[in-house]
């Protein structure tokens, strides 16, 4: 029987995980109270409609097993006992078609994308590191990183802008120290992506400085034009992460499934000797109806994508009708948008008390940008929220506290 050897700590290039580095991680972990989560504990499963949802329409488990034609026996008889810590082959297979250069190998099941941000991080580095995070961005990338004890920059991206990626101002975070660079394409959460040129120009600075680049990739296949994909960061780059989840484009959440993918062995082992202190493992539940849905996932994206399809132009007349409220850049992926507010004084509250009325907008002070709301259009029932949400704003309601400054 072979003896395990936990990895050594090695050179920068490929961090292992030494005991005294684990240890520190343990003792302490300081994290802020994550904003996005503890507003949608208030309101997500009470209010009637989400018009905020980051995730496309769901399905329920009889709908997955009628993909195949003997999947509901094959459930029945899977065993409720351990699965390997990496995750079954089965499932890592199925992870592995998304990519072009990476294979099963080079895969790592978490529980949930929330898991693999924790992992990589916490596994990667170390104080005195810094770390350069895309913003405005879903709020774990900055807590996360900062909790780790490296110092965190931002990579701003504007409204003003367009939400354009400025690649002179990302070369100009570079220091020594930086270690790791995190992206979000498509992006959490303007629904914008990033062009072609521009992810091939990041990807070049990051190898010409020996970074990691970790790619949440968490809304790919889900470009409102297919064939603006990018490429999945781990096919492109040796020191790429990719991050992904069975949650967002696929409208499965209820799975908790996500995995990163990465062809650096070195990094692939250190975060899988830092899992062990977490989950260790998967629900063989989970990874049964993920592989499932991962090997039929282009009948999940048709019918979400179709969705999406649907419910922009009704945005858009949305918007045509309050321009004086609303505005926004159009997404080109994912199912979020992320318009500007304006003549409405405490937009946290004004979420606050349309939740009582019965839809549900993600006031962007979770993003630290309090004048913009997320919406979310990859729901099925999205017209019915939207037009709670146009009455109420044709009623006046949401003429409400003091005007912003």
């Amino acid at each position: 029987m072979d003896v395990y050897t936990p990895p050594p700590l090695t050179s920068r290039a490929h961090p292992g995980l030494p005991a005294a580095h684990l240890s520190a991680i343990l003792d302490v972990v300081e994290l802020s109270p994550f904003r996005i989560e503890r507003f949608y504990a208030r309101y997500e499963h009470s209010t009637r409609f989400m018009l905020s949802s980051s995730d496309c329409e769901s399905r329920t488990i009889g709908a997955l097993l009628e993909l195949e034609p003997d999947a509901h026996g094959r459930l029945l008889e899977t065993w409720c006992g351990y699965t390997e810590s990496p995750g079954g082959s089965a499932l890592r297979q199925a992870i592995a078609s998304l990519y072009e250069r990476s294979g099963a190998e080079e895969v790592l099941v978490t529980s949930c994308a929330e898991e693999g941000i924790f992992l990589l991080y916490h596994a990667l580095l170390r104080p005195g590191d810094h770390v350069i995070v895309e913003t405005p961005c879903y709020e774990s990338a900055l807590q996360v990183a900062r909790s780790t004890g490296a110092e965190v920059s931002q990579w701003r991206r504007r409204y003003e802008d367009g939400w354009a990626h400025d690649l002179d101002a990302l070369a100009g975070l570079i220091r020594p120290a930086t270690r790791l660079l995190y992206l979000n394409q498509p992006h959490n959460p303007t629904g914008t992506l990033m062009a072609r040129p521009a992810f091939d120009h990041v990807i070049g600075l990051a190898r010409a400085h020996g970074l990691v680049v970790f790619s949440d990739e968490v809304y790919r296949e889900l470009e409102h034009d297919p064939a603006a994909r990018l490429p999945a960061a781990c096919d492109e780059y040796e020191r790429a992460v990719s991050l992904g989840s069975i949650s967002k484009s696929y409208g499965l959440p209820g799975l908790r499934t996500g995995w990163i993918a990465t062809r650096d062995a070195g990094l692939r082992d250190a975060v899988a000797a830092l899992k062990d202190y977490t989950t260790i493992c998967a629900s063989a539940p989970s990874e049964f109806l993920t592989a499932l849905a991962l090997r039929h996932r282009q009948v999940l994206l048709d019918r979400n994508l179709a969705i999406v399809r649907r419910n922009l132009p009704l945005l858009d007349g949305f918007f045509e009708r309050h321009a004086g409220t609303f505005a926004w850049i159009r997404p080109t992926a994912s199912p979020i948008g992320f318009p500007r507010v304006t003549g409405i004084g405490d937009l946290t509250r004004y979420c606050e008390q349309l939740a009582e009325a019965g839809v549900l907008l993600l006031p962007g002070s979770v993003y630290d940008q309090p004048g913009h709301v997320r919406i979310g259009f990859g729901r099925a029932n999205m017209p019915d929220a939207l037009n709670v949400l146009e009455a109420n704003l044709n009623n006046g309601q949401h003429r409400t506290g003091r005007p912003r400054e």
